[in-house]
């Protein structure tokens, strides 16, 4: 997905797993008709409110949501509740996953979310701090952004759950590979990428890779989920993308 020209700034939000009212108190200082906002992605589990988070999203103006691990896997256990205790397991909340299955446009909305976001200036947003995302697409793509958004919403329609847990859980390859950040900078013709999914523990967002890569998820949440050392303060999650 690329963002058409904008008028707006961007400003990121990080994951959020279910904890809305600091997602309203992040947001304050950037009101929708001056800002584009992009959700990375986890906006549910470990809190109570992922629901509430996500409908909060999709409502709010010059919104661009992208899919997570976190999505993936409640959509899973909402199509095969076999997988209802890995959910769970992850920090699912029963009470949002019948809220889910009673709203089969919010499910419809969720499963035809864009894994990447290219915006003009060559940024490249994405959930998950990995390069297997190229596995969503055909060697000698013209146009590999679209081309992976368009297979992550086939699997998401044919009920492929899995393709997109195993392309989405793994983490931390941009921050120990500076060949594999730079080949699919190349592949997606971008000039840095802009993360969450891993936890960084910093006050700000973690800037690393000589300025190529920027990590999001500084423990927005308050709920108490052992993925974070602590929870972070509100800068460290949400706020425009550092210039340079």
């Amino acid at each position: 997905m690329t963002v058409p020209a904008l008028d707006l700034p961007v400003v990121v939000v990080g994951d959020v797993h279910g904890d809305i009212e600091r997602v309203f108190k992040a947001l304050a200082p950037y009101p929708p008709d001056r800002w584009h906002t992009v959700f990375l992605g986890d906006l549910v589990d470990g809190g109570p409110f992922g629901v509430g988070a996500l409908r909060y999203a999709r409502d709010r103006p010059n919104t661009t949501v992208l899919l997570g691990n976190h999505e993936v896997a409640m959509l899973w256990a909402l199509r095969d509740r076999s997988h209802l205790s890995s959910w769970m397991g992850l920090g699912g909340e029963m009470h949002d996953l019948r809220e889910l299955e009673r709203d089969r446009e919010l499910e419809a909305w969720m499963r035809a979310r864009p894994l990447l976001l290219k915006l003009e200036d060559g940024t490249l947003l994405q959930h998950s701090d990995n390069d297997l995302y190229k596995k969503l697409v055909s060697a000698g793509e013209t146009n590999v952004v679209e081309a992976i958004n368009a297979e992550g919403r086939r699997l998401m329609e044919t009920g492929d759950e899995m393709a997109l847990w195993d392309t989405l859980t793994p983490g931390m390859v941009f921050r120990t590979s500076r060949r594999r950040l730079e080949e699919w900078l190349e592949l997606t013709g971008s000039r840095r990428l802009v993360h969450g999914h891993k936890p960084h523990g910093r006050a700000r967002p973690d800037t690393y890779q000589y300025g190529l890569v920027v990590n999001f998820d500084g423990g927005l949440s308050r709920f108490g989920r052992s993925r974070y050392s602590k929870q972070g303060p509100i800068e460290a999650s949400v706020g425009p993308i550092p210039d340079w």
